[in-house]
């Protein structure tokens, strides 16, 4: 009953907020309204006084939210301030479209996530794994992909050049594919990293060489490892779900599709307020009721174990592993940087614009004849550094939050309902512009996904039989904490988080559209792909080069928390583990 109030209170306070939103930020909404409906006509106090008349805002914010608040029993969310149509039926209208982009979304990321697993998959079932995960760097540059980067090449690509599939619109099936790859694909591969850093531990559990020597085929194996592996996912699925329906803003606007995260963006962005309560409302239901349902199946996999304290634990420490590829990425992405930072990223040169790559830009010229090179390595230091600062503080705030679930979970539930692009609207309002602004706005919704998975994680953690027996011999609740219960938390939390560096980079740069992020000529890298993004079918490698260098820096972050963030194995562990690991005498002939 406790988290039902902390939720709705939540809620409520989240939607009170956005009704303050104009005059939290001092702005007049009769003139953002007015420039909504006509951008030509004039500003004069007779027509600002009319339109605060029509919209009662003489009346100040409490009785409008009032007003809106007291029709939502009845199902009446009010009128649009902007094209005067009920609000209620549109926001419904744009939440099926986004549902059903949703849903093909979701199944190309669950394709994905199974293909970057895979291998491990084979040879965990077939018991050649070697107790860690050998899902390569391929599916960190996948997850570092922009989104709206792909969706462009792809409507440019496959759906104007190669007119093999629609483009623009919503009127069928059909128009589904591509906008569903361009937020499936990210997604499915970071759903796949996770699942391929746990899968190693299901298969070094008992239960898997003793199937072996009963002789149960390998794809059984591997499907009751999916199952041991599924309660602490889940609730990453959860908020991929809500993140995939108000999220999608900037694919909604590529592909021209009336979705609900789109719907909101433009309500925020006009300041149309019941539009824009009604849909952050309905996400934030969204977000609740996914959340419920992913424990609920949770607790069916592995209920009875959670409750008699009968489970192993997934993430057993495996020996540090060093490979040369982390040095491999790092070494390409120093050469970059300092190949460019001697050229000058502002020199313009009219007669030099969209110049193919040579000898002397090596990585082309943007729209204004600057070098891509020069923008792209001067432009590392400061998006490295937000970058790391907001997933640094991302870390943190995720991990001392998932080890209060009952005050986290209706909190996780809340902000993931929030596009990053709103929630930067409110800071601005609250803070104002300035340069921690990006900073803040991406930060207050990059620690959900971390806390959920450190919540998840724990959960399954303190029901192990290794640490029941443990507390049975008196150990008490610090060195529980810090010699168990940490150590088995924090690496697949840390890995989660360089795995989103490059989201957080991206993030930040879409705050630049609303004035609220990095401007030109700023030579942020998010922002490079922004300002060449319109472009990308005339002059590709303007789009590509900060692509690939994005895409570099995930492939690096992911392949340098897997080499160097292991627990050393302490030598009874390790003596535990092979025994457990090892086929029985009778699973070769079984087999």
């Amino acid at each position: 009953m406790g988290a039902l109030v902390w939720r709705v209170g939540l809620a409520a306070l989240l939607v009170c907020g956005i009704g303050l939103l104009p005059w939290l930020s001092q702005t007049d909404p009769a003139l953002t309204v007015l420039k909504a409906r006509s951008a030509d006509r004039d500003p004069t106090p007779e027509v600002l006084a009319d339109i605060r008349g029509q919209l009662g805002l003489d009346e100040g914010p409490l009785p409008l939210l009032g007003q809106w608040l007291s029709g939502l029993p009845r199902g009446d969310a009010g009128r649009s301030w902007i094209s005067g149509a009920e609000v209620t039926p549109a926001v419904l209208q744009a939440l099926g479209v986004s549902l059903s982009l949703m849903a093909v979304a979701l199944l190309v990321a669950l394709c994905t996530a199974a293909a970057v697993c895979a291998r491990t998959l084979y040879l965990g079932a077939h018991r050649r794994l070697g107790g860690r995960p050998v899902g390569g760097s391929g599916s960190a540059v996948v997850a570092a992909l922009p989104e709206f980067l792909t969706a462009s090449v792809l409507a440019t690509v496959v759906g104007v050049q190669l007119g093999w599939l629609p483009a623009l619109g919503w009127y069928g099936p059909q128009w589904t594919v591509l906008p569903a790859l361009a937020l499936g694909l990210p997604a499915g591969a970071v759903l796949g990293r996770l699942l391929d850093d746990q899968l190693p531990g299901a298969f070094a559990e008992p239960w898997a060489p003793a199937a072996a020597a009963r002789g149960l085929p390998g794809r059984s194996i591997a499907r009751q490892a999916l199952r041991r592996c599924a309660p602490g996912l889940l609730p990453n699925l959860g908020l991929f779900v809500v993140g995939l329906t108000g999220g999608s803003v900037a694919v909604e606007q590529i592909f021209d599709i009336p979705g609900l995260g789109r719907t909101t963006l433009q309500a925020a962005i006009a300041q149309d307020l019941p539009v824009l309560q009604a849909g952050t409302l309905v996400l934030v239901a969204l977000a609740a009721v996914t959340t419920a349902a992913a424990r609920l199946v949770a607790r069916r996999l592995i209920g009875p174990a959670l409750r008699d304290g009968a489970l192993q634990s997934l993430h057993r420490p495996t020996p540090t592993v060093r490979r040369i590829l982390p040095f491999v990425y790092g070494l390409l992405l120093s050469v970059v940087i300092a190949s460019g930072l001697p050229r000058d990223p502002l020199a313009l040169d009219t007669g030099a614009r969209l110049q193919a790559p040579s000898a002397t830009h090596p990585f082309g010229t943007d729209a204004l004849g600057r070098d891509v090179l020069a923008r792209i390595a001067h432009g590392a230091l400061d998006t490295l550094l937000l970058a790391l600062t907001i997933s640094a503080l991302a870390l943190v705030a995720g991990v001392l939050l998932g080890f209060l679930p009952t005050l986290s979970g209706p909190l996780v539930d809340t902000v993931n309902a929030v596009p990053p692009v709103l929630a930067a609207l409110l800071v601005t309002a609250v803070r104002g512009s300035g340069t921690t602004t990006p900073v803040l706005a991406v930060a207050v919704v990059a620690w959900a996904p971390l806390a959920a998975h450190t919540s998840a994680l724990l959960r399954q953690e303190r029901a192990t039989v290794h640490l029941t027996a443990t507390r049975a011999l008196g150990a008490g609740p610090w060195y529980l904490l810090r010699s168990e219960l940490l150590p088995a938390v924090l690496p697949p939390v840390v890995r989660h988080a360089l795995l989103r560096l490059p989201g957080v980079a991206l993030a930040l740069a879409s705050l630049g559209f609303l004035g609220l992020g990095a401007q030109p000529p700023s030579p942020e890298w998010g922002l490079l792909l922004a300002e060449n993004q319109p472009y990308a079918e005339r002059a590709p490698w303007a789009v590509l080069a900060p692509a690939a260098v994005l895409a570099l820096l995930g492939a690096l972050a992911v392949t340098a928390a897997g080499a160097g963030l292991r627990r050393p194995r302490r030598r009874t562990e390790e003596t535990s583990t092979t025994e457990q690991a090892a086929p029985a005498p009778e699973s070769a002939g079984a087999r």
